[in-house]
């Protein structure tokens, strides 16, 4: 049986889990030679252990027999669907949603490159957005996500169309702010204008922010271990920074009036966290009460921030976060569900945790968080048969 029958749920977040040759066939080759002598190539070779080990299962029959009881227990590069794409679509009727929204894991932050080497962080996010596109080929129901670096005016616009003529159903942007100008600057309008044309959302996932300051962890204890292992990726403390820049990046955008200019275009919040939203609709109404009689740009916006963001912003909550309470607390409008699968942080139940912390909510509010707000997201990225298809009710 499906992991979700009898009602319709899309998944705001999942992911690919790219093996080290994942760009191999679609890097441009004159920066061939540049992509290959990153630090990451160089920590995680294409014939590491790693690889040969998440080949070696894929390939195992008997490994490949569980997929189905194991769905939402193996996480990762052991999941059914992780890198195979060919296996993603049987995945996808196992778990039983109408759709997912679909991000990277290896090119999450396009290699630190933005700001460092501009010319190579264009050819690896056109490489990237190529290879998702391929990726999500197999099915209409993947929804997949192009990236588009903020570092350079011209090549942002000329990126941005690639994405939208790849068939791509989101413009992902990072959302820490570029070295020399704001992510709100005029001359990116004709990239905003191009995605609202389109009927296109522009999308924010963790892993395109500013990072947590690594002397935080020098506190003269012992390193804490993540999720996965490690001491690099996500603990209590690097949590908390997280949302820091897109709060920053949307407020900016607000503010300078992105929002109003494009009144039709939607922005999506992923794997940021939402427990910072009311507070940050709230802060942003104050500063705009504080500053509106001096700035001329206040003066202009048609509503307060909050109402833009009721309008406009649509953000995932955690699994581990009070979904009930965030969307009491800042409108039926704002929050969606997200699984993250295959990813360990999405955990082995995420319907359960979110309707235990939905449960005493209008019915109406539900149906916008596992399905309405979704659909309002991705406007023409979603085609019309998937909005709101038949509910499943037995077995996929």
């Amino acid at each position: 049986m499906a992991y979700v029958t009898g009602r319709i749920v899309h998944d705001a977040d999942s992911h690919l889990m790219e093996l080290a040759d994942c760009l191999d066939d679609f890097i441009d080759p004159k920066f061939r030679a540049r992509y290959n002598a990153l630090p990451k190539l160089q920590a995680w070779p294409r014939d590491g252990k790693w690889v040969k080990v998440a080949r070696a299962k894929q390939s195992d029959p008997d490994f490949r027999s569980g997929a189905a009881d194991n769905l939402l227990l193996r996480k990762n590069y052991e999941a059914l669907g992780a890198f195979e794409k060919a296996d993603r679509p049987r995945a996808l009727d196992l778990l039983g949603f109408s759709s997912q929204l679909v991000f990277t894991t290896w090119c999450l932050g396009n290699f630190q490159l933005d700001d460092k080497d501009p010319e190579l962080a264009y050819a690896t996010a056109q490489a990237h957005n190529r290879m998702m596109a391929n990726f999500c080929s197999v099915d209409r129901r993947f929804l997949g996500t192009g990236y588009v670096p903020l570092s350079d005016f011209e090549r942002a616009k000329v990126a941005a169309r690639e994405v939208i003529d790849l068939g791509l159903k989101a413009l992902l942007i990072p959302s820490i702010c570029p070295n020399g100008h704001s992510p709100s600057h005029t001359a990116f309008d004709p990239v905003w204008a191009m995605a609202q044309e389109a009927g296109l959302p522009i999308v924010f996932h963790v892993g395109g922010e500013e990072k947590l300051d690594p002397d935080y962890f020098n506190n003269g204890m012992p390193r804490v271990k993540d999720f996965h292992g490690g001491e690099e990726n996500f603990t209590s403390v690097s949590y908390m920074k997280i949302p820091q820049s897109v709060e920053l990046t949307l407020a900016a955008m607000i503010f300078d009036g992105v929002l109003d200019r494009f009144p039709r275009l939607k922005f999506g919040v992923i794997e940021l966290g939402a427990s910072w939203v009311p507070s940050w609709m709230r802060y942003m109404d104050a500063g705009y009460g504080a500053f509106y009689k001096g700035e001329e740009r206040l003066k202009k916006l048609s509503m307060k921030p909050s109402e833009f963001v009721k309008r406009q912003v649509r953000v995932t909550p955690y699994p581990h976060e009070d979904a009930g309470w965030i969307i009491t607390n800042s409108g039926e409008e704002v929050a969606m569900f997200s699984s993250d699968f295959p990813h360990v942080e999405g955990g082995r139940n995420p319907l359960k945790r979110f309707d235990e912390s939905l449960a005493g909510l209008p019915a109406r509010a539900i149906e916008r968080f596992y399905s309405e707000n979704f659909i309002d997201l991705m406007g023409e990225g979603l085609a019309p048969e998937l909005r709101r298809p038949k509910v499943t009710q037995n077995a996929a």
